[in-house]
């Protein structure tokens, strides 16, 4: 069985009294252990789709089953448990707190458990590990390189060791270098186990996918496998 089976999602706004449907019909299903690259050009569609994956954005119409859990079927209070246990985050703006450390921006995410200062703190430094910065987890953003700073932000993401991460755009404030070792450690994460689904307009990042999915207009178009 798929960890993500999304059926028929399709999500309208109004415009000035207008409906626009900002996704038609998206049905998807993701396997764990996948790493998906959601592409197309500005406005395709493809971020509407993400944020519906992330349990952010209830679809005007469609299902979306996440582990046999009826995602949109939940209390605005159990999604926001269920992204706590599932899902991670990466976004194009890192959004780290400028006056905290690295360590204390990778906490952030376990502020609302019981866990004790302790544990947190060894979980962070565990998910910095995992990135290659527990040399320097007392540093400030500022004191990081643009690389450094989008490993933070994927500590961040991992602290609570979901089972899949999203991002959005994750490499589209960085240098080409910087790209790639980000792609290079979202690679690594993803052949670790972890569920990956990307947005990306950056066709350099489709290698790194096993699989690609390619959006237009809203519509999801036949996707392509086996790239890497």
């Amino acid at each position: 069985m798929a960890l993500i089976e999304a059926t028929g999602l399709t999500k309208q706004y109004n415009t000035n009294g207008v409906p626009v449907e900002a996704l038609r019909n998206a049905s998807l299903s993701i396997d764990a252990g996948e790493f998906i690259a959601l592409m197309g050009p500005s406005g395709s569609g493809k971020s509407t789709l993400l944020s519906i994956l992330g349990a952010m954005n209830p679809p005007t119409s469609g299902k979306l089953i996440v582990d046999t859990i009826s995602v949109y079927d939940l209390t605005v209070e159990m999604r926001a448990d269920f992204r706590h246990e599932y899902l991670g985050f990466v976004f194009q703006q890192l959004q780290l707190i400028p006056y905290l450390s690295a360590v204390e921006n990778t906490m952030l995410p376990l502020a609302i458990t019981r866990r004790s200062h302790k544990e947190q703190t060894d979980m962070a430094i565990w998910a910095l590990e995992r990135v290659g910065l527990a040399d320097k987890a007392a540093r400030l953003p500022d004191q990081l390189s643009g690389g450094e700073q989008g490993r933070v932000a994927i500590a961040r993401a991992i602290v609570n060791e979901p089972p899949i991460l999203l991002a959005d755009e994750p490499t589209g404030s960085l240098d080409s270098r910087t790209g790639q070792e980000v792609m290079d450690l979202f690679k690594s994460l993803n052949e670790g186990g972890l569920t990956l689904i990307m947005v990306t307009h950056n066709p350099e990042n489709a290698p790194f996918a096993s699989r690609v999915v390619q959006i237009r207009d809203g519509c999801m178009i036949e996707g392509v496998g086996a790239l890497r």
